[in-house]
C-alpha cells in the first residue's frame, strides 16, 4: 500500500472531517486503490519513522486546473472538505499553489476518498 503524506491536514485526517485532497501528480491513482494516510512521508531525517494515521481508499480522481475550486457551486464546501473551513476558495488555491510552487493555472488531481475502519 502506497503512503500519501497529510502534514497540513493530520488533525482532519485523525477526526474524520477531510475526504478531498488535491495533488500535483498522483497521475497513475485509480478509483478503488488503498493508500495509507501518513502525517509526513518524505524528510523524516536519521532514524525518522512514518506516522500512520489511516487507511483511505480512492473515490474519484479528476484533473482540473488549481484555481477551478473557484467556480464550484460551493467553494466554501470544498474547501471544508479540503479540511481548511476557514479559508475562502481564493486563500486556499494561494495557499495551494504557495505550498507546491505552482501557479494557478496548473493541472492538479482532485482527489475523494473515504476513510476504511
Amino acid at each position: 500500500m502506497r503512503n500519501m503524506s497529510f502534514m497540513l491536514t493530520t488533525q482532519q485526517v485523525e477526526d474524520g472531517t477531510k475526504d478531498v485532497t488535491r495533488r500535483f501528480g498522483w497521475d497513475f491513482l485509480k478509483v478503488g486503490e488503498r493508500v495509507m494516510a501518513c502525517e509526513k512521508c518524505q524528510g523524516l531525517g536519521k532514524g525518522g519513522k512514518i506516522n500512520r494515521l489511516r487507511p483511505i481508499e480512492i473515490v474519484s480522481v479528476q484533473k482540473e486546473r488549481a484555481d477551478a475550486i473557484t467556480g464550484y457551486d460551493d467553494p466554501a464546501q470544498e474547501c471544508a472538505r479540503e479540511g481548511f473551513p476557514e479559508m475562502t476558495a481564493a486563500e486556499f488555491v494561494a495557499m495551494l499553489c504557495k505550498a507546491n510552487k505552482r501557479q494557478p493555472s496548473d493541472t492538479v488531481n482532485r482527489i475523494e476518498f473515504r476513510y476504511i475502519d
